[in-house]
């Protein structure tokens, strides 16, 4: 049975996660290979669903602890529904945003790294992506990129102090330090094209 590959890519708002998740989808089919693209939260009837529950409303909509559940519950559909059966008919996927963001958007509340952890061993088996493509780019520049993308129409995680996004970024930095048989940080300043090569470096190693 031909198995395809899993990669995502993870970062802050404004690094540049979509745009490059397209261009580098197209340089994976030009070399011949199905790419699925998707996205967290969503990917699935189910989780998009779900997406609509966590991204709209107030700030306080949600205790650190739904939230949590309710991303875990949306993964967890997600790699069910669309994620294992595109890899086993042989298609690379590439997500935006999987795991990572959930450790570092809810580990910055009362619950820990390893709870969200356990919620992802319970919801989906402790699924890991082959690669995680960690896109940096300074605080400044990455603030810039999202208000030209959002303007003042932020979601309810998008919205939160910079205080809040900056830890994010420090959480994520960590799980490259820490985690460097799969994570890999690319920087993602400079124009579209050259991140794109610098990305497809990153998973060179994978390729056919």
């Amino acid at each position: 049975m031909t198995t395809g590959r899993f990669i995502t890519l993870e970062g802050g708002e404004g690094a540049g996660k979509s745009t490059q998740l397209r261009a580098l989808a197209q340089a994976l089919r030009q070399r011949g290979i199905e790419v699925v693209e998707t996205r967290e939260p969503g990917g699935s009837d189910g989780a998009e669903a779900i997406r609509t529950l966590l991204l709209t409303g107030g700030a306080d909509r949600w205790s650190p602890r739904a939230e949590a559940l309710l991303f875990a519950a949306a993964r967890a559909d997600h790699v069910e529904k669309t994620i294992r059966p595109a890899l086993v008919r042989g298609a690379w996927v590439l997500s935006d945003r999987f795991l990572d963001s959930s450790r570092a958007y809810q580990g910055q509340g009362d619950l820990t790294d390893a709870d969200i952890v356990t919620l992802h061993r319970i919801g989906s088996g402790g699924f890991l992506p082959d690669r995680t493509l960690l896109l940096t780019l300074p605080e400044d520049q990455a603030a810039s990129r999202a208000q030209a993308r959002d303007g003042d129409a932020t979601d309810r995680i998008g919205g939160r102090s910079s205080d809040f996004h900056r830890a994010v970024s420090e959480a994520f930095v960590s799980f490259a330090e820490t985690e460097r048989a799969r994570v890999r940080a690319v920087d993602a300043s400079g124009q579209v094209e050259d991140v794109t090569a610098r990305l497809l470096a990153a998973i060179a190693d994978l390729l056919p």
